[in-house]
């Protein structure tokens, strides 16, 4: 990653090894406290400061822990008892990072997934689902509290497998096309990728939130899929995150928010070779499983013929299950 020069990065777990391989690197990571522990964590005060003083006291300010993600995409899920306790879940860890002098340095977030939204096609209609609001607005009331940002896990990739025939391949990875018109913004929009950023900034304006940023928490193209899952090439992929990193290099905002500027994580470092579900879900990955390239996206200082020798330690064996998010702002 140093090699790359890959500043930021994102991993769903706080596996100490990993936290111990990323010290002295600087190179800024965001944990994840998972779904399971939600229930358990927002009960009680006590557990969210046992988490804490585990996985992210010791670390620190060795390994540059910016961020905790507690859950991950709990509210476009269906388990409503999970929509519960997100909150106190999230307030729980806060106060413990605030209790031990650490919240200043370390954010509290939740990453979404698209079903957050009710609409999202053109931008302006973006808005969250009804029957979401009594869980969203006191979250992002409180997100608002401690000026954590709205984090959004958006998939261009998901959005063209779902209908190959009405959108335009060429909108999807950034490619040249005459992109879309939204009629009560009079924007236009030449990639999907901007657009479903602006749809979540409509619907954060319309729950009353205008001010609060959005930060893309994943987002990537699939190198390989199953017969159905149109568009999951080597050659899209690539040409895809290719283009998004050009995009993101140029630090710029987004037709509805041109001040802002875009940060994202790309998803993901690896391949996961013994992840389940459809064929696309092992091979979202920049990286193979056995740490070769999967494709050359342009990083420097990083060369096929060099890639598995980044792996040889046996900590960075333990990387190659991790899963992992590359460049916010690299």
């Amino acid at each position: 990653m140093k090699a790359a020069k890959i500043k930021n990065t994102r991993i769903y777990d706080a596996d100490h090894e990993v936290l111990k391989a990323f010290k002295g690197s600087g190179i800024e990571i965001i944990i994840g406290l998972g779904n399971e522990f939600l229930k358990d964590i927002s009960a009680s005060q006590d557990r969210a400061m046992d988490w804490v003083k585990q996985n992210v006291e010791p670390f620190v300010p060795g390994t540059r822990i910016r961020g905790i993600a507690v859950g991950n995409e709990v509210l476009g899920n269906g388990d409503q008892q999970l929509w519960e306790v997100l909150l106190p879940a999230c307030k729980n860890v806060y106060a413990a990072l605030d209790s031990l002098h650490l919240a200043d340095d370390v954010e509290v977030s939740s990453p979404h997934s698209a079903g957050v939204f009710a609409s999202s096609y053109p931008p302006s209609a973006g808005a969250f689902k009804e029957t979401l609001m009594p869980y969203m607005k006191p979250l992002l009331e409180f997100f608002t509290k401690i000026n954590s940002p709205f984090y959004i896990n958006t998939y261009p990739f998901l959005a063209y497998i779902s209908d190959p025939e009405h959108i335009d391949l060429d909108y999807a990875i950034f490619k040249k096309n005459k992109g879309i018109y939204d009629e009560k913004t009079k924007l236009h929009y030449d990639n999907m990728f901007e657009a479903q950023i602006d749809a979540a900034y409509a619907a954060l304006e319309k729950a009353g939130f205008r001010k609060m940023d959005v930060i893309v928490s994943e987002t990537g193209w699939a190198s390989r899929g199953d017969p159905n899952e149109v568009g999951a090439t080597v050659s899209n992929a690539r040409t895809y995150n290719h283009n998004l990193r050009k995009r993101l290099l140029k630090k710029k905002g987004t037709p509805y928010r041109p001040k802002k500027v875009v940060k994202a994580y790309v998803f993901a470092m690896f391949n996961e070779n013994l992840k389940p579900g459809p064929t696309s879900e092992r091979n979202f990955g920049l990286f193979k499983a056995d740490g070769s390239i999967a494709y050359n996206i342009g990083f420097t200082g990083l060369k096929p013929s060099s890639a598995t020798s980044l792996f040889s330690s046996k900590v960075c064996n333990e990387l190659r299950n991790v899963l992992f998010y590359l460049f916010r702002d690299a």
